[in-house]
C-alpha cells in the first residue's frame, strides 16, 4: 500500500543567504546571489569569468573552525543545510536504524583534491594531509550528515551532475515508500567556485561572460542570456512517513507524491533538443502519483540560462502540458541564485514546498526581453497560487543526460 511521504523540515545555505527562510525571502525580493569574486586567484589565472553566485553566508561563520577544517567546503554547506533542517523538524530522538541520508554532489571535493594536487607538486608527498580522500570522495557530505546526526538507516550519494540533489530527494521518497526508513533527510551540496571549473565551463562557453554585471548575469528565458552563473551551497529536506510524522506531532509543509529519473543517451554535455527523456521524467513523476498532467499549478523549471537548455525544456514542458502549459506560472530560481549544480534541485525544491506551503509562486528576474521562441508564463513577482490541493514539479536536468522531477502536492 502507498504511504503519503511528507516534508517536515527545511535547511539551506544559498547565495541569497544562510538559512532556508533566508534564502526565500530574498528570492521573494527578486534579490541576486551573484557577485564579483574578491579573491587574488582570479586574476593570478587570468579568468575570463571573473564573477559567481558565492554563499551569502561563509561556512567559516556557522562551524567551528576544528569541525570546518577536517571537512571540505561541500561537506560543510551540507552540515549547516542538514542541522537546519534538523532542527527545523523537531525531531529529538529517532531510531537510529530508522534514519537514512539520501544525499547528493555533481562534483564533489574539488577543493581539497586541487588544493592537495598544488601541495604535492610544491612540497612533496609527507606535506600532503592524511585526510585528503576522506575529504575529497564524494559521499563525505553524506557521512559528515550521518555521523553528525546518528543516522544508521543508510546514507548514500547520487552523482548525476545537476541533476543530483533532485535524484537523491525521489531516492528518499521511494527508500521511505519501500519502508526502509521513517525518517531521511535528501538534498545536495556543492562548494566548486574554484579557478579549474570556472575555467573549464567558460571554455566549453557554458558561462556568462557579464563580467560588468554580475547581478543580472543569469537571465533564463531572456533573449539575451549566454549562460549560467555558477553557484555553490547546500539544502536539506527532511522526508518522513506521514504516520510516523502525525505520531510525533510535526508540522507538514507539503506532500512529497513521486519522483521519477529518465536519461536522454544523447550527448555528454548538450541536452537532447526534443527534451523527449525530460518530459518522460515529468509524466512518470505526474502520472505515477496518480495525477492528471492538467493537475500541475506550478513548475520550478531548471532553466540554467543557456541558449540551448532553456529552449530544450520548454519543448519538454510542451510535449508534457500542451495547451495547459499556457495556465502554469513558471519559475526559474537560477536567475537569482545562479546554478548549484548538484545542489541546484535541493535548493530548488525547498523553493517549491514553500511555494506549496505559502501558495505564492516566488519570481524570475533579469527577464527584459523574453525570448520569442519561449512561450512560457513566467512569473516577474510574486504571485498568489490559488486555494485547495495544489500539485508542482521541480526538475533538474545534467550533463551526460540525467533527468530527474520530483512531484509535490500541499498537505
Amino acid at each position: 500500500m502507498s504511504k503519503k511521504i511528507v516534508v517536515t523540515g527545511l535547511g539551506a545555505t544559498t547565495p541569497l543567504g544562510g538559512t532556508a527562510r533566508e534564502s526565500w525571502d530574498a528570492l521573494l525580493a527578486g534579490a541576486s546571489g551573484a557577485s564579483t569574486i574578491e579573491a587574488e586567484w582570479v586574476e593570478q589565472n587570468q579568468l575570463p569569468v571573473t564573477f559567481a553566485a558565492q554563499a551569502k553566508v561563509p561556512a567559516s561563520e556557522v562551524l567551528e573552525r576544528v569541525e570546518a577544517k577536517r571537512l571540505d567546503p561541500g561537506s560543510q554547506f551540507a552540515l549547516i543545510a542538514a542541522r537546519e533542517a534538523w532542527a527545523d523538524a523537531g525531531l529529538d530522538e529517532v531510531v537510529p536504524e530508522r534514519f537514512g541520508i539520501d544525499w547528493a554532489t555533481g562534483i564533489g571535493g574539488v577543493w581539497t583534491l586541487l588544493d592537495a594536487w598544488d601541495t604535492l607538486r610544491e612540497r612533496g608527498p609527507r606535506r600532503v594531509l592524511p585526510m585528503t580522500v576522506p575529504m575529497l570522495m564524494p559521499n563525505a557530505p553524506a557521512a559528515a550528515i550521518e555521523m553528525a546526526l546518528g543516522a544508521r538507516g543508510g546514507a548514500r550519494t547520487v552523482v548525476s551532475a545537476c541533476a543530483s540533489s533532485t535524484e537523491s530527494i525521489a531516492n528518499g521518497y521511494d527508500h521511505l515508500q519501500a519502508g526502509l526508513a521513517d525518517v531521511i533527510i535528501a538534498g545536495g551540496s556543492e562548494a566548486s567556485i574554484h579557478p579549474l571549473p570556472l575555467a573549464a565551463f567558460a571554455s566549453m562557453q557554458a558561462l556568462s561572460k557579464r563580467n560588468d554585471d554580475p547581478a543580472s548575469a543569469s537571465r533564463p528565458y531572456d533573449a539575451t542570456r549566454d549562460g549560467f552563473v555558477l553557484g555553490e551551497g547546500g539544502a536539506a529536506i527532511v522526508l518522513e512517513t506521514e504516520e510516523h510524522a502525525l505520531a510525533r506531532g510535526a508540522r507538514i509543509y507539503a506532500e512529497v507524491v513521486g519522483g521519477a529519473v529518465t536519461s536522454d543517451a544523447y550527448h555528454i554535455t548538450a541536452p537532447d533538443p526534443e527534451g523527449s527523456a525530460a518530459a518522460r521524467a515529468m509524466i512518470a513523476a505526474i502520472e505515477g502519483a496518480g495525477y492528471s498532467r492538467n493537475d500541475v499549478v506550478h513548475i520550478n523549471a531548471h532553466a540554467t540560462s543557456t541558449p540551448v537548455g532553456d529552449i530544450a525544456e520548454y519543448n519538454a514542458l510542451k510535449h508534457v502540458f500542451g495547451a495547459h502549459l499556457a495556465n502554469v506560472p513558471v519559475t526559474a530560481s537560477k536567475a537569482s541564485t545562479g546554478h548549484l549544480l548538484g545542489a541546484a534541485g535541493g535548493i530548488e525544491a525547498i523553493f517549491t514546498i514553500l511555494a506549496l506551503a505559502e501558495r505564492t509562486a516566488p519570481p524570475t528576474i533579469n527577464l527584459h526581453e523574453q525570448d520569442a521562441e519561449i512561450d512560457l508564463d513566467v512569473v516577474r513577482s510574486p504571485r498568489a497560487l490559488g486555494d485547495g490541493d495544489l500539485l508542482a514539479i521541480s526538475n533538474s536536468f545534467g550533463f551526460g543526460g540525467h533527468n530527474a522531477v520530483v512531484a509535490l502536492k500541499t498537505y
